[in-house]
């Protein structure tokens, strides 16, 4: 049995510790001392002490020993996690940044901590192979993020999207808590390698899988299929897209994905290792493979149809979400180091997009009261920064060459054919829905730069150039914009990263 090395325990938390001491400072000097100072301020103060945490603990990453595993992989850091975890941590920083220009809350204080609580947890669920480790995890992240739903108390609709996530949530949970119990059960251990060898001792390759494990199979599918609003799971997504705070649903929407992303990945290529099956066109074999080539198929063809009807932004995005999962589940159904590699690049890059086009969204309805498509007419005219930043998102999420989410989409699918030609008949349903979703992106930006704008919408933004936009939260627009279209046209310069650690850690 192996003995708890409590200084070594410290060292491997220590990013975390860093981040949960930066939101108690930064909700106690809000709380103390800025109480009566004014939103802004407020914000702008709550939001550079938690940058300032995040930054710290990049830094303590990346000085932090290459290696390290504590009590069987209850919690890991290696090269791959630390990539992970800078990423989230970056996604953090940006969240809190772009947040310095709203007016939703006068929690302020408590705004940031949830920020920060919840990449922390989405921190600690990146560095563990251990079930429990990684349940607790994902409802710390979770309760962060049903409480960010519900901050903006002056919008209804924001306590209805947060009541709807908080019961698909506790739904999904259960799913989830119940196959991993069965996954002990096999096996005799919360370890996902170990859980990964008592199914290839259960019984020889070909032979049928034991009927709990295809239920443990199916259960985890659920679970993490609602945390990445994959289809049919994804039923809370353009609720919460719509109704939750800005600065929240961007969160949601990036730094919950990279996390929820990368440690299914690794149960169902770590855990359930030997009980793989095969998708190959008419003929399925039994396994989690088929069962996830089912649900991204769905997701894609669902995610991008509904897509099109959409009359609002935010909605808009959240079933492009749920299509943007199923070209991502197709990474996890190939399984390989290559697909991994595809997999961590796309989610990346998709997030850095998303973040983005949320904190544009967020500054058109700080002027215009709304995320219709009808908000968005003339905006190249009033504000061509936050136009042309706007144009990189939708145009990178559509995947159109050099931006980052071509070279994406063309990794993952070259990553997936090259793990063999079962899988043909899903990259060839991704192609063409990838094809479909660039109708509604150009939509968006019709509007944007043909359409002209209302009487009633020009009124309101007298100011043509800035729309009354902050220093602050355009700059943060800008360097993620800058961010996409550099690993678009440099796509090694992240691809490097993700392969050396890939290559070092042995995955």
């Amino acid at each position: 049995m192996s003995t708890v090395n409590y200084a070594q325990l410290w060292q491997l938390a220590l990013p975390q510790v860093i981040v949960v001491a930066a939101a108690l400072i930064a909700l106690a000097v809000d709380l103390l001392l800025l109480r009566m100072r004014p939103t802004h301020t407020r914000f702008t103060v709550a939001a550079l002490l938690g940058s300032l945490g995040c930054v710290l603990a990049i830094v303590r990453l990346v000085l932090a020993p290459a290696q390290v595993n504590v009590l069987d992989g209850t919690l890991l850091a290696n090269p791959l996690t630390h990539l992970v975890q800078v990423a989230l941590l970056v996604l953090a920083i940006a969240t809190l940044l772009m947040a310095t220009n709203s007016r939703f809350t006068e929690h302020i204080g408590e705004f940031v901590l949830l920020i920060l609580v919840a990449t922390v947890g989405s921190m600690f669920l990146a560095s563990s192979q251990d079930l429990l480790v990684i349940f607790i995890s994902l409802e710390l992240l979770s309760l962060s993020l049903y409480i960010l739903t519900a901050f903006d108390k002056h919008r209804p609709h924001s306590s209805e999207a947060a009541l709807k996530y908080f019961l698909f949530g506790g739904m999904s949970a259960a799913f989830l808590l119940f196959g991993f119990s069965l996954l002990y059960g096999l096996s005799n251990s919360t370890s996902l390698p170990r859980i990964a060898d008592a199914i290839h001792a259960s019984g020889a390759t070909g032979s049928p899988l034991n009927p709990l494990l295809l239920i443990a199979i199916v259960t985890t599918v659920i679970g993490f299929g609602f945390k990445v609003a994959a289809f049919p799971f994804h039923f809370w997504a353009p609720d919460v897209y719509q109704g939750a705070p800005a600065p929240s649903a961007g969160f949601i929407a990036s730094a919950s994905k990279v996390a929820s992303f990368f440690i299914f990945f690794q149960i169902m290529a770590v855990g359930f290792a030997g009980a793989e099956g095969s998708a190959a066109w008419m003929r399925f074999t039994t396994g989690w493979v088929p069962v996830l080539a089912v649900v991204a198929a769905l997701s894609m063809v669902l995610g991008n149809l509904v897509a099109i009807v959409q009359r609002s932004v935010r909605r808009l995005l959240a079933y492009s979400a749920i299509a943007h999962a199923g070209y991502m589940l197709l990474a996890i159904a190939s399984h390989t180091q290559q697909s991994l590699g595809a997999l961590l690049y796309y989610v990346i890059t998709y997030a850095l997009a998303t973040l983005g086009a949320f904190g544009v969204v967020a500054i058109v309805e700080h002027r215009t009261g709304g995320d219709r498509l009808s908000d968005f007419d003339g905006l190249s005219r009033r504000a061509p920064v936050l136009s042309g930043c706007m144009f990189i998102f939708l145009l990178s999420l559509a995947g159109i060459p050099p931006l980052a989410g071509f070279f994406g989409k063309f990794y993952l699918f070259v990553s997936v054919l090259g793990s063999g030609p079962g899988l043909l008949w899903l990259v060839v349903l991704a192609i063409a829905m990838s094809a479909v979703s660039l109708y509604y992106y150009l939509q968006v930006l019709k509007r944007i730069y043909v359409a002209n704008p209302s009487e009633e919408v020009a009124n309101a933004s007298a100011d043509a150039t800035t729309i009354g936009t902050p220093i602050l939260s355009q700059a943060v627009v800008v360097l993620l914009a800058a961010g996409v279209v550099l690993f678009g046209c440099a796509p090694h310069l992240l691809l490097h990263w993700i392969d050396a650690a890939i290559r070092t850690t042995g995955f």
